[in-house]
């Protein structure tokens, strides 16, 4: 490990809440000791929304700045509605224009990453076309915008969602056509729901390995940290609190004892925000 990754700081905290206002986010991580923060520019449960106010940009550019949030802390996650590789030609245009909407939303806060879940074929198309029409999406959104990187977060697999293998990412990653641009999010919950056994540091080795020679850690742009309610393989994203599912915490100190998670958001999602405070004192106890 280069020593350069090893002066990084690990980037902890939670996806906190924006309402009144994206220049919330920033203090809402501060109040509960994050060093990192998860939010969304926009309602995720919603296809539009009002444009991004100057003196809110700057208010949240003050706020990052003023509580100590560093470009490369802040993950934001787009809309939950976005299929990028949607089935059907109205409803992937009215996808697309919403993905690239949040990039540049993105962009005016001058943040350089945004997580996003991949896409599902919804049972119209086939597996291999559905990850082709999910990186045409992408290449349609970083040419429309300049310096975010579009973040593939990995899923539990439920459903027709795709993304939860490393190789089906990797697919995704390979038809990108600018790949400085392309990265990866890992969710431990997700992860361990679509089969990759995070239970022990000799498993986690086994998988971080596999994850290191199919994407390579270079392309980690953020880790989602979260427990899980059901059991190995089940492909059901349902988080738990950290410690009190089935990951128990050997998967969490690992991360927490690794360079390759240094200098990423490293972020909560946990189903208890009340302890979240308390969870990201007990992930910094692990290092």
């Amino acid at each position: 490990m280069n020593r350069s990754l090893r002066q990084k700081p690990y980037y902890i905290g939670a996806h906190v809440s924006a309402s009144g206002g994206v220049s919330n986010a920033p203090k809402n991580a501060a109040d509960i000791g994050a060093s990192g923060f998860a939010f969304f520019t926009k309602n995720q449960r919603q296809w539009e929304a009002k444009p991004l106010e100057e003196s809110e940009i700057e208010s949240f550019k003050k706020n990052c700045e003023t509580l100590g949030f560093p470009v490369e802390s802040i993950l934001p996650h787009d809309g939950y509605l976005i299929n990028l590789g949607h089935p059907e030609k109205e409803a992937l245009k009215k996808s697309r224009q919403a993905f690239i909407d949040e990039m540049q939303r993105c962009e005016m806060l001058e943040l350089d990453r945004l997580n996003f879940h991949p896409g599902s074929h919804l049972r119209q198309m086939s597996e291999k076309d559905c990850l082709s029409r999910i990186a045409e999406s992408i290449n349609l959104a970083l040419q429309e915008t300049a310096h975010v990187t579009a973040v593939l977060e990995n899923t539990a697999g439920q459903g027709s969602n795709l993304g939860y293998t490393f190789q089906q990412l990797a697919n995704i990653m390979d038809q990108i056509k600018d790949p400085s641009r392309i990265g990866v999010c890992i969710d431990t919950c997700h992860a361990f729901a679509a089969g990759y056994d995070l239970r022990t540091d000799g498993s986690c080795e086994l998988v971080f390995d596999e994850f290191d020679k199919i994407i390579g850690f270079s392309n980690l742009r953020g880790m989602h940290l979260n427990d899980a309610k059901f059991p190995l393989g089940e492909k059901k994203d349902r988080h738990q609190s950290l410690g009190k599912g089935e990951l128990g915490l050997s998967v969490f100190k690992y991360i927490m004892t690794r360079d390759h998670f240094r200098g990423i958001p490293l972020i909560l999602e946990t189903i208890e925000p009340e302890i979240w405070a308390e969870e990201i004192e007990l992930l910094r106890s692990l290092t």
